[in-house]
C-alpha cells in the first residue's frame, strides 16, 4: 500500500516530541522501514524537517536523520502542471498541504498519513491519522 507521510509524522518519529500520535507515528515509520507499507515524503518538506532537527541536533545528526528518512521513504515530487494547479487551488488553507496532495497523487498514494486531518479536508487523496493507518494496515 502506497502512502504519503506528512512531515509532522516524520518529526514525531525523529524527535519523540509530545504529541497524541507520537507512538503511532513511530509505528507507521517502522512499517515503512520494514517494507510493509510503501512510504513517500513530499520533496519540499525535507528543508522543513532539517530546520526542525537543527534546533536540537548537530549538523551531523541532522544529516544522519535526513539520510535515514530518505532510506525509509521514497521522495515524491509533482510535475510543473500539478504545481501550477496547486498555486491556483484556493481549497487548501496552506499551499504546502496542497503540494503534498499533488505529490501524493503523483506517487499513486492511497492515503496521506498526517497528525492534522483537517488540513487535508479538500485533498483528493484521503488523509488519515497514524493511528487510523495502523488499523487500515491491520496492525
Amino acid at each position: 500500500m502506497d502512502v504519503l507521510i506528512d512531515a509532522n509524522v516524520i518529526v514525531n518519529y525523529i524527535t519523540g516530541r509530545e504529541d497524541p500520535f507520537r507512538e503511532s507515528s513511530h509505528q507507521v515509520m517502522n512499517l515503512c522501514s520494514e517494507g510493509k507499507i510503501n512510504g513517500y515524503a513530499a520533496f519540499h518538506f525535507l528543508p522543513v524537517i532539517w530546520y526542525v532537527i537543527r534546533k536540537t541536533h548537530s549538523d551531523a545528526d541532522a544529516r544522519f536523520w535526513l539520510r535515514l528518512v530518505c532510506s525509509i521513504l521514497t521522495i515524491a515530487s509533482a510535475p510543473q502542471a500539478q504545481v501550477e494547479e496547486a498555486i491556483e487551488n484556493r481549497d487548501f488553507h496552506d499551499f504546502e498541504d496542497c503540494l503534498q496532495d499533488k505529490c501524493a497523487q503523483n506517487a499513486g498514494a492511497k492515503y496521506i498519513v498526517t497528525c492534522n486531518i483537517r488540513d487535508f479536508r479538500n485533498s483528493s487523496v484521503r488523509a488519515v491519522t497514524p493511528l487510523e493507518m495502523l488499523k487500515i494496515a491491520g496492525y
